[in-house]
């Protein structure tokens, strides 16, 4: 669980703070890793190491909104997780301090000295930062590592630039897992993230036909997420609370139920060998293996009967993990 220093929505043990104005003696002077960690990704990962220990906090610096979602808010939605899956992955890594800034009119107006000695030094404190090859700075991201190296020995804090990690010969971005999920490659995206990909959050009502169909399924919304290959997958099911918290196999539909004329896509999983009210518990849904696309069928029969073959064949891929 996560604590705030000012802000809203956590609890525990790692502290978030949300204003570089406004920040407690021991929430300063970390050594912090800075990106926008979507789908905290395995070359995130390898920041984060390399900010560990350098007497200091271990920190992450990020932003909220995504600065792509503060310039382009009618872009279609691109996001790997919300900020909250966010930080529950990065206290699951040993990040103390998760300094998650506004995105605003006003930070991205600052030029990268004004960044700099503003927000890094002023503000925070830090003292040692970890950032990738590509990573650029301040207004018009016209801040580049060797800037920030010049910076970094002006005002008196480390700079550690990392290479670009690769993964069966493609550079690992959050770009290329997009890339991989719309492709309905879940397997070449766990190999970028190190992990599963998942969606996560609560458990939504929605129509309950599967009930009628010997296959109740737990509805989630995927606003404001990218969206993979609409399609039917094997899934990992973790349940995070309350008196069915555990793990779980089960099979996914993700997309928009051409059979009952949807519009707007969701994730309904069936999970196997479980029966619950689960409504409004916070769940995490792993993609493991794209089974077969979306498909409207001439009958209901037809369709119970490809949910069998989907569900078998959903087992057998999970049995083999």
């Amino acid at each position: 669980m996560l604590a705030l220093d000012r802000g809203l929505g956590y609890s525990g043990s790692m502290r978030i703070v949300r204003d570089h104005q406004f920040v407690r003696p021991e929430n300063r002077g970390a050594s912090v890793a800075i990106g926008n960690f979507d789908g905290v990704h395995l070359g995130h990962a390898h920041c984060i190491d390399l900010a560990r220990g350098h007497e200091a906090p271990l920190g992450v610096l990020t932003f909220e909104p995504h600065p792509r979602e503060f310039f382009n808010p009618d872009a279609p939605p691109f996001r790997l997780m919300n900020a909250e899956a966010r930080a529950n992955r990065l206290e699951k890594m040993g990040v103390e301090i998760l300094y998650e800034l506004p995105f605003n009119r006003t930070l991205s107006a600052l030029d990268a000295e004004d960044f700099i000695r503003e927000v890094v030094v002023e503000g925070l404190g830090l003292k040692h930062l970890v950032v990738g090859a590509d990573f650029c700075f301040g207004k018009g991201r016209k801040g580049t590592t060797d800037m920030l190296r010049a910076f970094g020995a002006r005002y008196g804090f480390d700079v550690t630039v990392v290479d670009l990690l690769n993964s069966g010969g493609v550079a690992v971005s959050s770009t290329a897992i997009r890339d991989a999920l719309s492709s309905g490659d879940p397997r070449q995206a766990r190999d970028m993230l190190g992990h599963w990909h998942r969606i996560e959050g609560p458990v939504i009502h929605g129509e309950k036909r599967g009930r009628t169909l010997g296959y109740p399924t737990a509805n989630m919304s995927l606003d404001g997420l990218h969206v993979p290959k609409l399609g039917v997958y094997a899934v990992l099911v973790e349940l995070r609370s309350g008196p069915y918290a555990g793990q779980y196999h089960g099979v996914a539909s993700l997309g928009v139920r051409p059979m009952f004329n949807g519009q707007e896509p969701n994730l309904e999983t069936f999970i196997f060998d479980f029966s619950g009210d689960i409504y409004g518990m916070d769940m995490s849904v792993g993609l493991v293996e794209f089974l077969r696309g979306e498909e409207k069928f001439d009958s209901l029969e037809a369709l119970i009967a490809q949910m069998d073959r989907d569900s078998q064949m959903a087992r057998e891929i999970l049995a083999a993990l």
